[in-house]
């Protein structure tokens, strides 16, 4: 029998059963018993104050209610305020994710697929941004550089961009470029469309879609403390409080903070960075409410950016990754502020409806220049550009969910209408200068200064998305066959303003009924076959370097169909999935000029595996292969070439060892391998960058002083200081992570 101390075992997992408030020392128990950690466990004995629980069987149980009322949320399958669904075994995924308006759904019973990275591996990982999280899936990969303070990422080979990346299940509320990873709870990566899902997000990115889910107050008292370091010389610190109000517990506050400040391993770059997160929630009988207030501020000196490459040359290789070609004095300063409402209230024990509501103000300047690189020598033009950005967004969803009965046939039914109002004002203004260095020996040169007043900038796009959604799942034999239909309506109007005068200068309305359909048959316990076809309606991004980056595209379509299998071992789950997704293709092209000038089709196979599957030993991760081809090009001129920017093959393993008590107590070993396939850069398929692989290597060693869990954690990031260029999409350029060190100590109170 495992043992650790019980405040151990609910600061972990936050898990309770619904039991008597007379019966709080049995809900310890009950708690420590059923959610335990083996590397805890082992610290709690190292330290002598364990205690020996026997087995005991808890029926029923969900996680997160509140002692004396009935489940707040696995109680009530039609609700979402409260607690995600609990931890697969490892505790590094969860069982479960959010499906959309269909609410959460174990990972075995979806049609899609679709994993959900829990905070214990991001605190595990030590990870900082959104990148460090997704490169633990095989089907992701990164679109920018490391170190540019901007997140992007191609899902299943198709772009997605960090303005589609919804919190809480709603767009247009998240930091713009790059969302805080201290106030999340999971991040939930689903592959492939989800417009019937999730309706539209601001450009409605086919390849995938992020959720980030929020943190919500714990059952027992949690004050945990991180202080930690990055190379090459940034303190990071980090506070979380979490307490439950109440006789009931039925009032929860959680707060999350961290500031980071420092050198960071690429040569002249500086960063400081805060973050503010206060997440409120109600649990009553029938009522549920939850509120999230963020504020996050980031002032990057130097930060990195995409490269573009001129026709006719090889790609050189890639430069030193510590060195930095942007100059000293370029900067990108940002700031967000964000709120986000939700309520819940049960009609019946059958139907629940909902309503929710998200807003946000973006602000960011930036002075600096994308490199162009010009001959295979390495050499490069920097044309310095000042860039101001506002945006502001508004989105609301309201809905129903319930599930009914008719003959042998459970109905689980959802229906929805979302709304999201947005507009931006981007402007660029060239301040005449450009500068021409070398990858490889760059050199620096004296401040250029930057000019605008950002408070006054007209507006340069606006957007509504709407959308009212209809599904329903449909079960038989006990869940044996579920089959889930349904469809989206789903209009977009797009316009777009003179960026000096504030003129009108496009307008485009599109609008489209996206259908979908998926199925999932459990022919044995365990195994899951399922398959699906999902449409997705996309609003094309235009770069904001590119030369008609003001202009409206109209909107597309794009569909996917998918066949896969999933099988769970108890301690071990995997996934197979078998995929062809057809999109209308975009790309920079010509006189900087983008355009839609044919369709990209990707096929591939992916498979992934999660869990533990010995005690003390947790494997997550995977491999996708992907076919990405060029049809109906302008011409037929690059029909069947290779797309740009997807590689064949790439890998990621993530693996974690927990060493033998007897030899080291409390410690564990981690390590994580990350592969991909070379890719083309341009449609002729003539330049190409090679395939690359990093290594990292971790140590965690968790112990209990003075009654307080303390957890110490040591990563290094490629680890053999591999330099590569990592991504060619989008008609860009993008290098690698240098090796990165990061230790922490963690207290809990």
């Amino acid at each position: 029998m495992r043992r650790m101390s019980c405040n151990q075992a609910l600061r972990d997992h936050g898990q309770v059963a619904p039991v008597s408030r007379k019966s709080t020392d049995l809900l310890t128990v009950l708690v420590a018993t059923v959610a335990l950690s083996p590397l805890a466990a082992r610290a709690q004995e190292a330290a002598g104050g364990s205690i020996q629980l026997s087995e005991i069987v808890v029926e029923g149980a969900g996680q997160g209610t509140a002692p004396g009322t009935a489940p707040a949320s696995v109680g009530n399958p039609n609700a979402v305020v409260g607690p995600p669904p609990p931890p697969y075994a490892g505790g590094q995924v969860g069982s479960g994710s959010r499906l959309g308006f269909l609410g959460n759904r174990s990972t075995f019973d979806q049609p899609f697929s679709q994993t959900s990275f829990t905070d214990k591996l991001i605190r595990d990982q030590q990870a900082h941004t959104l990148q460090d999280v997704v490169n633990n899936d095989p089907a992701v990969r990164t679109n920018v550089p490391a170190f540019s303070g901007i997140q992007g990422f191609f899902i299943r080979g198709f772009p997605y961009f960090a303005q589609d990346i919804a919190f809480n299940g709603l767009y247009g509320v998240a930091d713009a470029f790059n969302p805080a990873l201290e106030p999340i709870e999971r991040v939930e990566v689903l592959h492939g469309p989800s417009t019937l899902l999730s309706g539209i997000p601001l450009f409605g990115n086919i390849g995938g879609t992020i959720n980030l889910i929020p943190k919500r107050a714990l059952e027992v008292p949690l004050t945990r403390v991180t202080q930690g370091y990055i190379s090459d010389g940034q303190s990071y610190t980090a506070l979380d409080f979490s307490r439950r109000y109440g006789a009931f517990n039925e009032w929860g506050v959680r707060f999350n903070g961290a500031y980071q400040f420092g050198k960071t391993p690429i040569d002249n770059q500086q960063i400081e960075f805060g973050v503010a997160a206060l997440a409120l929630d109600y649990r009553g009988e029938r009522l549920r409410l939850s509120a999230d207030l963020g504020y996050q501020k980031t002032d990057f000196n130097s930060p990195l950016r995409n490269r573009t490459v001129a026709a006719g040359f090889p790609i050189p290789r890639a430069p030193n990754l510590r060195l930095n070609q942007q100059q000293p004095w370029e900067y990108r300063d940002s700031d967000n502020k964000q709120v986000a409402l939700r309520a819940e209230y049960d009609l019946t024990d059958q139907l629940t409806v909902y309503a929710a509501y998200g807003h946000s103000q973006f602000y960011q300047e930036y002075l600096g220049g994308v490199l162009t690189i010009f001959n295979a020598r390495g050499d490069y033009r920097d044309p310095i550009s000042y860039l101001p950005f506002i945006s502001n967004g508004d989105t609301g969803e309201v809905g129903a969910r319930g599930h009914f009965y008719t003959g042998p046939v459970k109905h689980e039914v959802g229906v929805a209408a979302v709304g999201l109002w947005y507009d931006q004002s981007a402007v660029s203004y060239s301040i005449g200068s450009t500068i021409t260095s070398n990858l490889y020996a760059p050199t620096y040169f004296p401040p250029r200064s930057a000019f605008g007043q950002t408070d006054a900038l007209p507006m340069t796009a606006a957007r509504i998305n709407r959308s009212v959604a209809i599904a329903d799942t449909l079960s038989v034999f006990d869940g044996r066959v579920q089959l889930t239909i349904g469809g989206r309506w789903q209009g977009i109007n797009v316009k777009s303003f003179n960026a000096r005068t504030g003129a009108t200068t496009a307008i485009e309305d599109s609008s489209a009924f996206s259908p979908g359909v998926g199925l999932v048959v459990k022919p044995i316990d365990r195994l899951s076959l399922y398959a699906n076809y999902i449409e997705g309606l996309t609003s094309p991004a235009i770069p904001l370097t590119a030369a008609n980056a003001n202009q409206a595209l109209p909107a597309i379509v794009s569909s996917q169909v998918e066949a896969g299998a999933k099988y769970d071992f108890g301690a071990v789950g995997v996934g197979f999935a078998a995929y062809e997704i057809n999109q209308p293709f975009g790309f920079l092209g010509l006189n900087n000029v983008f355009a839609l000038n044919g369709e990209q089709r990707n096929r591939g196979v992916e498979f992934s595996v999660f869990g533990e599957p010995a005690p003390g030993f947790r494997l997550l991760g995977g491999f996708s292969l992907i076919d990405g081809r060029l049809l109906k090009t302008q011409g037929g001129r690059f029909d069947g070439n290779v797309a740009v920017g997807v590689p064949d093959a790439q890998v990621n393993l993530y693996a974690e060892y927990d060493l033998p008590p007897w030899l080291a107590p409390g410690v564990t070993l981690t390590g994580r391998i990350i592969y991909t396939s070379a890719q083309y850069y341009d449609q002729a398929n003539s330049q190409k960058i090679p395939d690359w692989a990093t290594l990292d290597l971790g140590l965690r060693y968790s112990t209990v002083v003075q009654d307080r869990p303390v957890t110490f954690r040591a990563n290094v990031v490629n680890v053999t200081g591999n330099n590569y260029w990592a991504t060619t999409g989008r008609g860009i350029l993008s290098q690698g992570a240098p090796r990165t060190f990061l230790v922490s100590a963690t207290v809990d109170f």
